[in-house]
């Protein structure tokens, strides 16, 4: 990664990703490597990929609202806004698939290019890539999830059960957006062409990884369809779920070791 053009030279938008990308080097203590076309269009992807992502999680709680204003509305046993958010969920889930093949083949491109692979015996399982706190947070996570959409579909009212089937529907959803991008993670082989590259190729995984298991929808959903329509006793397991998981994730954020501490470790143990 070393003998590569300077980030000022080539096209405009070649350019820009360089200094982007170099940008990101510096942030994770590789200032002294010089950024590579290479990485640039896969920091470049991620991003715009990461954005997508974004939409498409605001989609799936735009539609799960839809899907339960007619039950606001006193319009409860109808089958077709369940079914079309079900539908939703499953054109999401379409959507994110195509963005996860899109980063797989830039990243094919990208490792047809290299005159070399890296020689260097590693496939980051899920142990290195995620770690066992971050693996354990998303669980108890969407445990939490499932336990308080399911605590509601006890309850008498027959509004916060049809919501509760609501947020379900959206919580598995999520979930599966989630599966997704992780397996692409963990299976998709390594890119690199020297030891640089191969610590920027972990540094990805490592950052991707844990960002997933930010559990957006399953905080904000619950809140958002639940919170005031159930009894006082899931309203307050409800914050307390929500607080408590906030105070996790922040404890993880400066606990455990950085993307880069991870990305050397492995490459002293290879």
């Amino acid at each position: 990664m070393t003998r590569e053009p300077s980030p000022d030279t080539g096209p405009p938008e070649r350019a820009a990703d360089l200094r982007l990308a170099s940008a990101w080097l510096a942030r994770h203590g590789l200032a002294d490597t010089r950024p590579t076309p290479l990485l640039a269009s896969r920091l470049a992807v991620r991003e715009w990929v990461r954005l997508a992502t974004y939409v498409i999680l605001a989609a799936l709680i735009i539609v799960s609202a839809l899907a339960a204003r007619p039950v606001f509305d006193g319009q409860l046993h109808r089958p077709l806004p369940l079914l079309a958010l079900t539908a939703s969920v499953a054109g999401l889930l379409l959507a994110q698939s195509l963005l996860t093949r899109w980063v797989r083949r830039v990243d094919q491109r990208a490792g047809a290019t290299l005159s070399r692979r890296a020689a260097h015996p590693i496939q980051p399982g899920w142990r290195t890539v995620l770690g066992r706190p971050y693996a354990a947070f998303a669980v108890a996570t969407f445990a939490g999830a499932i336990v308080l959409a399911a605590s509601a579909l006890a309850v008498p009212d027959p509004t916060v059960r049809q919501l509760a089937v609501v947020v379900l529907i959206g919580l598995l959803g999520a979930t599966a957006l989630t599966a997704i991008q992780l397996r692409h993670l963990l299976r998709f082989p390594v890119v690199a062409q020297d030891e640089e590259s191969l610590t920027a190729d972990v540094i990805m995984r490592v950052e991707d990884a844990r960002e997933l298991t930010t559990p957006n929808v399953q905080w904000s959903l619950p809140m958002v369809l639940l919170f005031g329509a159930a009894p006082g006793w899931w309203d307050a397991a409800a914050v307390a779920y929500l607080i408590l998981g906030m105070g996790v994730c922040i404890a993880l954020r400066f606990k455990t070791p950085s993307s880069a501490t991870v990305a050397r470790r492995v490459m002293s143990v290879g």
